[in-house]
């Protein structure tokens, strides 16, 4: 019970949240959204309660013409006028509202996506409460005020209506329990009903969501052409879709009954059960006049749709307070690390970077442990390993994306969390194996917004795929270095390779005028000769640079100043290539059996077995 309690006024709190949110955004849309909800509360209440009174009345009593129409035109002015405030609403205070709470909630969640650190978006727990956040965040924060709303005057209204129905009939407020009964026992009931039934289907929907993204996902086509795939799929289809129907012929008789019991107790009983009480009160013992039973009548539908939306508000203000806790949870989230950081200039230039007894773990896996390394400043330098040893992680680290768990990360000798974040990260240029493609111009997707004058700009595209070795490629395509990539916009924008699109991520860290250079398996994609020319292009193009590069391909790091080789987060041998290999160690070994399997793979090209 205190649970529920607590939940109930985490709800509300969530709601009152909403409120304050929206209204700092655009308080005329909160003013407009109460008035809107008042004015349809008084409409039910003011027609069953007065005007019907009024008019019943009026005619028994022998009240003149000219008065009761007068009271009947001043009543259709009034409500014309409310009509016409409605209209005003929906065409245009919520059309412009509308927009400008959609970009100051975006401009807001955008801002917090870009300020969070790295781990959030890795953490699964919040990175599904920031994409709920997200989802239709603005109208469903505008929806959730509404509600609140007809929270607020729906429980007026049902206190009015109670009221007014105590002052025509005692007894008749006894027939406002029944739909009271059917909205918030029954209703509820079967709401559990849907969610049981809903929760059942979640798996088998999932399947059938994800086959049919993947029959319209060029990613599958040739597969699905080339293989048997296809039958494995509709065996799986079928399947969840008997499943489906398995799980509704689990609950469809419960929801059945308890609907039934519903739609009875909220309509059939209070307006059946009502007219009949009226009836004998009128026909049979003469204690209620025709006008008392005609207004208790027009009480009795005014009063069953004032509950009917009482209740609707209640269960959604209850469903919307989920939403807006994911909403606030994000919105108050305080970051370890943001962007917005502040501290002193490191400058531009660089004397030495050190990692000093830096252990790192994620989620208690120890990824990296009492790391001591050190890289000064206009060298070159190659981190090597197997995949898991820690060396993306370390650059991770560098960058500031996450903090070290135990030691600390120097620039010139000072801890890196006394800089400025943004211009700490500035001097640095990376290529990450991991990158995305943007749906923009070749150029857009090399500068990548980058602030480079007019006329240089085209220069420095020019130039950095040229280094990349993508250049030709770029200049064969319809608009050259304006060509979209992507067809997410464009029917005519460019598809590249995997090599192509590796060398165009390549070209971002050659564009960027940056003292410290980062590359992340830069060839990966690429075959040993064009992995050779872009190795070479980068050795050249970065000799004034501070130079780190990882790469599987030991072939490609001989001419690095200093390697360092990790294993299971922590540095095991470091040295030049030559020194490395003289001591015939791990990095020897690691050398040694990619220098034969490459060997292995010409002689086998030699001998016709590859095509």
């Amino acid at each position: 019970m205190a649970k529920k309690t607590k939940t109930k006024v985490h709800a509300v709190r969530n709601n009152i949240y909403a409120l304050r949110l929206v209204w700092k955004m655009c308080p005329r849309r909160v003013v407009h959204m109460a008035l809107a909800r008042l004015l349809y509360y008084f409409g039910w209440l003011f027609y069953s309660a007065f005007f019907m009174r009024y008019v019943i009345n009026a005619l028994q009593t022998g009240e003149t013409f000219r008065a009761i129409m007068i009271f009947i035109g001043i009543t259709v002015a009034v409500f014309a006028t409310m009509a016409f405030y409605n209209s005003y609403i929906q065409g245009y205070i919520k059309p412009t509202s509308d927009a400008e709470i959609n970009k100051k909630l975006y401009q807001k969640l955008f801002k917090k996506s870009r300020n969070v650190e790295l781990e959030c978006f890795e953490n699964s727990d919040f990175y599904d409460k920031y994409t709920l956040a997200m989802k239709n965040a603005d109208t469903r924060l505008v929806e959730t005020v509404d509600m609140l709303f007809g929270l607020l005057f729906g429980f007026i209204a049902s206190i009015c209506a109670f009221i007014f129905m105590f002052q025509v009939d005692r007894l008749s407020v006894a027939f406002i329990l029944l739909p009271i009964i059917g909205n918030f026992f029954f209703r509820i009931l079967n709401s559990r009903i849907d969610y049981k039934r809903n929760k059942e289907m979640a798996p088998h929907n999932r399947r059938i969501d994800y086959i049919n993204r993947i029959m319209y996902l060029k990613d599958y086509a040739k597969e699905i052409r080339l293989t048997n795939i296809f039958n494995l799929l509709k065996r799986q289809y079928t399947d969840a879709i008997t499943g489906v129907a398995d799980v509704t012929k689990k609950f469809v008789w419960k929801s059945a009954f308890l609907h039934w019991f519903y739609v009875m107790f909220t309509f059939t009983f209070i307006f059946e059960g009502l007219l009949i009480y009226g009836a004998y009160r009128t026909l049979v013992s003469e204690t209620m006049t025709l006008p008392q039973l005609a207004v208790l009548t027009s009480m009795m539908v005014s009063t069953t749709w004032i509950l009917i939306g009482f209740t609707d508000s209640v269960t959604a203000s209850f469903k919307n307070g989920l939403f807006v806790d994911y909403l606030r949870t994000f919105l108050e989230y305080e970051e370890k690390i943001p962007e917005d950081y502040e501290g002193d200039d490191p400058g531009s230039q660089i004397e030495s970077l050190e990692f000093r007894n830096v252990s790192f773990a994620y989620k208690d896996d120890v990824v990296l442990s009492n790391l001591n390394m050190k890289f000064d400043g206009g060298k070159t330098y190659a981190l090597v390993g197997h995949n898991g040893a820690g060396k993306s992680t370390l650059i991770k680290l560098l960058l500031r994306f996450y903090d070290p768990t135990e030691g600390e990360i120097l620039l010139n000798g000072r801890n890196i969390k006394e800089y400025n974040l943004q211009k700490y990260r500035s001097l640095f240029a990376t290529a990450f194996q991991d990158n995305r493609m943007f749906s923009m111009t070749v150029a857009d997707n090399v500068t990548l917004g980058e602030d480079i004058p007019a006329d240089q700009r085209e220069q420095i595209v020019v130039d950095a795929l040229k280094l990349s070795g993508v250049y030709d490629k770029v200049m064969s395509l319809p608009n050259g270095i304006d060509t979209t990539l992507t067809r997410e916009f464009d029917d005519n924008g460019a598809v590249l390779s995997g090599g192509e699109f590796q060398k165009i991520v390549v070209s971002r860290a050659f564009a960027r005028q940056c003292p410290i250079k980062v590359f992340d398996e830069p060839s990966s994609a690429l075959d040993p000769i064009a992995e050779y020319k872009l190795f070479d292009n980068i050795l050249k193009a970065c000799r004034q640079n501070t130079l780190l590069f990882i790469s599987h391909r030991l072939s490609s790091v001989q001419n690095a100043d200093h390697v360092f080789l990790l294993e299971n987060g922590q540095v095991r041998e470091e040295g030049t290539h030559r020194e490395l290999m003289k001591k015939n160690g791990l990095y020897a070994d690691m050398y040694q059996k990619q220098a034969e399997n490459y060997l292995a793979d010409k002689t086998k090209q030699k001998e016709g077995i590859w095509a």
